[in-house]
């Protein structure tokens, strides 16, 4: 364990908290399509600037969370968060040094690796497919608010000093 205090924990959960309030909120029908990923865009910022914090376990319980709120299969978004979360933690060295739009690639890519473990569940599970169109539209708005999203944490995590 290390000794040095760590600070600013609140702006880390209440992100967390915005990301769920916008991913619960109602949306006309054709919007839900284009609804971004923010509980995983949340959780890929945070791996990456913050590792020894945030990481598995808390793509693990904000999975549980998520699967909650959004009424879904217990486990299916604990599973998919938990990966984005060691994939995130495993390369946030290397995604530090991208420029945004490649970082915002990756994020594509992760994304939708994730998603297609959704959907997989789905399949397996219950028996019926969930790679739709929206797979697509989801991930792809996601990719392009990823700088977005990068921009506002990362001036949030120097302005509240969270190490």
């Amino acid at each position: 364990m290390s000794s040095e205090r760590h600070h600013g924990g609140w702006v880390i959960i209440l992100s967390f908290i915005v990301s769920f309030m916008l991913a619960i909120i109602p949306l006309p029908a054709w919007a839900v399509l284009w609804r971004p990923d923010w509980v995983a865009l949340v959780l890929i910022y945070w791996c990456i600037a913050v590792p020894q914090r945030v990481g598995v376990a808390t793509g693990w319980f904000v999975g549980v969370i998520y699967d909650v709120l959004k009424d879904t299969l217990l486990g299916q978004n604990a599973l998919s968060l938990c990966f984005i979360g060691y994939v995130s933690v495993k390369w946030h060295r290397q995604v530090r040094l991208f420029p945004l739009w490649q970082q915002a690639i990756g994020v594509f890519g992760l994304l939708s690796i994730s998603h297609w473990i959704e959907a997989l569940i789905y399949k397996n599970m219950l028996g019926y497919s969930l790679l739709t169109g929206s797979f697509i539209s989801q991930v792809f708005i996601s990719m392009i608010l990823w700088p977005w999203v990068f921009v506002i944490l990362r001036d949030m995590r120097r302005t509240y000093r969270v190490y």
